[in-house]
């Protein structure tokens, strides 16, 4: 089968293309067929080996000092079970599926447990939709549902509401009931309106405390910090922030026991419930990716350069099969 290789951190042609036997399925795993993945800004980090701030070091230590100790990289993806191991009973041959791996998701096949972050993709949703899913989706559902405890009626403000995690954000806190306002480029303001935000904010044109207080402002890019977003937070508001500094994990430890403001940091790992919950969103219309281009898997070295780059306006796709071309099954009724 054909996959992707790299041996040491550095550009988008670090990445090379080269063949590897094929995995079998124990007892109990599955086996895909790898039908699409995506190219993430995780995906770029693991690449580079751009692991900032205070997850430099634990970073280089868990996944290679020099150079990523996983032979295949790649973390998204979907595709068709291809075999199912005998004890397995959850998935059945030829069952679209999508979800997570630490790496391997830019092969032909890649093997996982049957209990692991793997879900079946809803009608309704392509291969390649369902591959971009777990990124953005995940972390959304995971800091605005888990960590920020997300109610209807609050006011949420998403900084970097055009990223990935962004664009998932906005669309899922809109579905839960919030009134959404997203800080964006100028030229994202359209696509922001069309995913539920209610008022949209160009970063570079408006202070987005001006128009607070906010419930939860969800700092996607470390575009603020705890201190400067304070006084835009309501009594008992929340910021969430991806990326870990010393600052926020000082405050986010004082405001846990002091104070009705809070500073919340976190990291999600996707399980098997995430992606159910995942499918449960896009099948219902309350989330869906918003896809940019389309890679075959011979160039994976241009779809990292495109990410780097273009300036996305959606998700970067790396076909690995026809199928991903497909368009989606047809919801019932």
């Amino acid at each position: 089968m054909k996959v992707v290789t790299q041996s040491t951190y550095g550009a988008p042609d670090a990445l090379g293309l080269t063949t590897a036997p094929a995995p079998e399925a124990g007892p109990r795993d599955v086996l895909v067929a790898v039908a699409a993945s995506v190219v993430t800004q995780g995906d770029r980090r693991l690449r580079a080996g751009d692991f900032p701030g205070l997850t430099f070091v634990p970073g280089r230590l868990a996944l290679g000092l020099t150079g990523p100790r996983a032979a295949v990289p790649g973390t998204m993806f979907s595709g068709t079970v291809a075999a199912v191991g005998a004890e397995v009973t959850r998935f059945s041959v030829g069952d679209r599926v999508f979800g997570g791996a630490l790496s391997g998701a830019w092969a032909e096949r890649l093997c996982l447990p049957e209990d692991g972050p793997l879900a079946r993709v809803p009608a309704g949703l392509s291969l390649a939709e369902a591959a971009a899913l777990p990124y953005g989706g995940g972390t959304a559902t995971h800091f605005l549902d888990t960590l920020g405890e997300l109610r209807a009626g609050e006011r949420v403000c998403v900084l970097g509401a055009a990223g990935a995690v962004g664009r998932m954000a906005v669309q899922l806190a809109a579905a839960r009931g919030a009134t959404v306002t997203a800080v964006c480029g100028a030229a994202d303001a359209a696509l922001c309106e069309r995913l539920g935000a209610a008022k949209v904010l160009d970063y570079r044109a408006a202070d987005y405390r001006a128009h607070g207080p906010y419930d939860l402002i969800f700092d996607t890019t470390s575009a603020t910090t705890f201190g400067a977003a304070r006084g835009a937070l309501a009594e008992g508001g929340r910021l969430l922030a991806l990326e870990v500094s010393a600052s926020l994990l000082a405050w986010a430890a004082w405001t846990a026991v002091s104070g009705s403001r809070r500073a919340i940091v976190g990291t999600t790992f996707g399980d098997a419930a995430q992606m159910e919950k995942l499918a449960d969103l896009a099948a219902s219309g309350a989330m869906r990716p918003v896809l940019d281009r389309t890679f075959d898997l011979d160039d994976i070295a241009a779809a990292h350069a495109h990410l780097e780059r273009a300036r996305p306006k959606g998700d970067v796709v790396v076909r690995v099969s026809a199928a991903a071309d497909r368009p989606p099954l047809r919801v019932a009724g």
